[in-house]
């Protein structure tokens, strides 16, 4: 494994505690600024939404430097950002905190997984983005309740303090230990002229990377970039219609106590960090048939939920196998749409954003079901049915690419 990789990895775990820890905090935060839950709540939801805006604004605005610099720059971005919510004096500057922090974290993934799959040799670059995204899955694991038990012993700006350190070695791990041509995209001729790059990657042949904004919008005019996107959001909108609501599931239909949804929901993130490994894999294997096996088992672990949800037994193998399915389709998914865009960094920022509309997509159908009076277990088949329509998507998209048998096959689009 290249050393730049873990450092890859350490920023996305980072930045994956700063999007989760604040969750066990909220109670901590809203009683340090004497403000409301809804308005403690709005530290989540800022979050959320300045990713989405961050990760087109920020991917665009750099599109003409070196990656690698700009990868260093973001870190230090979310440094910033921790740093303004570990010594906020008030709320306002808790948020201001918060969105700078998140500007970073579309940007971050979307080029860093472009410069992982450059670390390695082609056949392995699904396994790199994997491998980057370990820290992001790893820190959906611990996230929650490392930011409660640090503020339950230290108080919540300890929190944020411990965040900014972590920020801070990334910083320093990602200028040191990746290489200055990582993000490059390699040369069709043969020969490889940037030093220091693996032997084994020198001839692949793929196109040059639009390096302007306009040719980086140019990449969206394939209609396998849109289809990726469509089934990135209808994917995770499938996944989050139903983990958004599922700890009512558990206490209201499996049984559990509320003190068993902490454990519950770490038995879900353990399935996301072995989704997230197997799935790289896979995709380096036969990318479109492992995307659409992802899809379609998290559409079927979803429905079958939905059924079982009233045994407690079920529902624990059942949350671990959605964690794995649910997350076995992100790098393939990734490589796929950055393929298709020539390496345009917009188009792997814009995978990010859509997973973000995915996710408030499939919270809100999934609450319109709740609030209809369908019951807890009704999310779960808002879910399956959305997940359902991602599989139909990528099915559509394999099938007009031919639905090539080797994942480095040159796209068409």
């Amino acid at each position: 494994m290249p050393s730049g990789l873990v450092a890859l990895a350490l920023g996305g775990f980072g930045i994956g505690l700063t999007e989760f820890l604040i969750a066990g905090l909220l109670p901590q935060v809203a009683s340090s600024f004497t403000v409301s839950e809804a308005a403690a709540g709005r530290l989540i939801s800022g979050y959320a939404l300045s990713v989405a805006v961050g990760a087109i604004a920020l991917t665009a605005a750099t599109a003409r430097l070196p990656r690698k610099q700009v990868l260093v720059g973001l870190v230090a971005l979310f440094v910033v950002g921790n740093l303004l919510s570990a010594i906020a004096p008030n709320y306002p500057v808790m948020l201001l905190g918060r969105i700078v922090a998140a500007l970073c974290h579309g940007s971050f993934f979307g080029i860093g997984s472009l410069v992982a799959r450059s670390l390695v040799a082609p056949e392995k670059k699904s396994q790199a983005v994997a491998i980057m995204f370990a820290g992001l899955t790893v820190a959906n694991v611990l996230g929650v309740p490392f930011g409660a038990l640090v503020g339950e012993r230290w108080g919540w700006r300890a929190a944020f303090w411990a965040v900014t350190a972590i920020g801070v070695l990334a910083l320093v791990g990602i200028a040191v230990l990746v290489p200055a041509w990582a993000g490059r995209v390699r040369p069709a001729t043969g020969t490889d002229p940037v030093p220091g790059r693996p032997a084994a990657e020198a001839g692949e042949s793929d196109p040059a990377p639009p390096s302007g904004l306009r040719a980086q919008l140019r990449a969206f005019r394939s209609w396998q970039v849109w289809l990726t996107l469509t089934a990135t959001a209808l994917g995770y909108g499938g996944m989050f219609g139903a983990f958004s609501y599922i700890a009512y599931t558990f206490t209201e239909v499996s049984g559990f106590a509320p003190a068993d949804v902490a454990w519950l929901l770490m038995v879900y993130g353990v399935g996301l960090v072995v989704g997230n490994l197997v799935g790289g894999r896979a995709a380096d294997r036969d990318r479109d048939r492992a995307l659409v096996l992802a899809l379609a088992g998290l559409t079927l672990t979803l429905a079958l939920f939905g059924l079982l949800a009233g045994s407690a037994t079920a529902s624990v193998v059942l949350v671990f196998v959605m964690g794995v399915t649910g997350f076995a389709s992100v790098p393939g998914m990734i490589t796929r749409v950055t393929d298709y865009a020539h390496g345009a960094a917009l188009a792997a920022s814009a995978n990010v954003s859509a997973s973000n509309i995915g996710n408030a997509l499939g919270a809100w159908l999934g609450g319109l079901a709740i609030t209809a009076g369908l019951g807890y277990t009704s999310p779960l088949y808002v879910g399956a049915g959305i997940a359902l329509l991602s599989t139909v998507v990528m099915m559509i998209a394999a099938r007009r690419a031919g639905i090539p048998r080797v994942a480095d096959r040159a796209p068409t689009s």
